[in-house]
């Protein structure tokens, strides 16, 4: 723009030089005429347009289209670059990540109802807003292949948009849904992009807030949401509670575990030494078996009665011979009283 107001400026100074040179009249008592100074003052003024022209600076996070008698070429590198003067135009395009809001003013954060209002697959309205963010991958396509690119990729927006949360509950869009949701519509608009070929890449696309249009049913359903969040966190208190409990509970029933084992072991022991007395016993038996009863019978009778004397008398009966502890009977190894009275 710039350097058109400085050729318009040149070309009127030119004229002003032609029209003054024409008019009939006497020279400048000086000798100096207008011509003379206004001339190079014209062409210097047209050097440095075109030199200004012919100069620009390249950013980092921007592209430049060059079109050159219409042909479009892409600069991609950044610093000081240079192009034909009145030949070739520059379109400065950012390569940065831009966004824009569906549903809200992003400026003011005013609802923009004919945006956010929806339908769910349930027929509850609810209030959904969005943000989306994109940046340009190819400039060319971007400045020619349509008039309003953003604008179009917006409208797509609202339809997938639109369209995703018709077959969502509105239970799953206000509380559990949201990622699932914004997943299907990346999905479905990245595919569409890609068909039109607009030049644009979706970089994400986010639901910012979601709720019931009446305050009534705002309540209701902040209402479920801290109940679930009550019920999430008395799972996790019982889970706690559980795993705190249970390393102890299976301690106790390994040593319950341990003490009945130890307990088989002694009871079998103690039965197979009983079974292998019981067999010494036996063959005793065996070989004596009247002494073996008697032993046995004074053995029992020992430990029936502990205190128990016993008192041994003569064959006649009538005689008191002596009286012995019962435990000289159990012990002696060798000849049986014939009475015991």
């Amino acid at each position: 723009m710039l350097l058109w107001i400085i050729i318009i400026a040149a070309a009127v100074g030119l004229a002003l030089i032609v029209f003054g040179s024409s008019r009939a009249g006497a020279p400048a008592r000086s000798g100096v005429t207008p011509k003379k100074i206004i001339l190079p003052v014209v062409v210097l003024l047209l050097v440095v347009a075109l030199g200004f022209g012919s100069v620009y600076q390249l950013q980092e996070d921007e592209y430049a289209v060059i079109t050159t008698f219409g042909k479009p070429s892409v600069v991609n590198t950044s610093g000081l670059k240079f192009k034909i003067p009145l030949i070739q135009k520059k379109t400065i395009v950012s390569k940065a990540t831009q966004g824009f809001a569906i549903g809200y003013n992003l400026n003011t954060g005013a609802s923009i109802e004919d945006e956010s209002l929806m339908i769910s697959v349930d027929f509850n309205f609810v209030n959904v807003d969005f943000y989306v963010e994109y940046r340009v991958i190819d400039p060319v396509k971007y400045l020619y292949n349509s008039r309003e690119p953003v604008n179009i990729l917006k409208m797509l927006c609202q339809s997938y948009i639109r369209d995703t949360i018709g077959l969502y509950g509105v239970d799953d869009v206000i509380t559990t849904g949201k990622a699932e949701i914004q997943s299907a519509i990346r999905d479905k608009i990245v595919a569409r992009l890609e068909q039109e070929d607009l030049g644009i890449a979706l970089v994400n696309i986010a639901i910012q807030d979601a709720e019931p249009p009446t305050t009534e049913v705002q309540q209701a359903f902040k209402a479920v949401e801290t109940s679930k969040q009550e019920a999430e966190t008395a799972i996790n208190n019982a889970n706690k509670y559980a795993n705190e409990q249970l390393p102890a509970a299976k301690a106790n029933a390994d040593q319950i575990l341990q003490q009945a084992e130890a307990y088989k072991a002694s009871r079998i022991a103690e039965a197979e030494g009983q079974a292998s007395r019981f067999a010494e016993l036996f063959a005793e038996y065996s070989k004596f078996p009247e002494i073996t009863r008697q032993r046995l019978f004074y053995e029992t009778i020992s430990r029936v009665f502990p205190d128990m004397k016993v008192i041994i008398l003569g064959r006649d009966g009538s005689q008191l011979t002596t009286v012995l502890p019962l435990d000289s009977f159990v012990d002696a190894e060798a000849g049986i009283p014939a009475d015991v009275g």
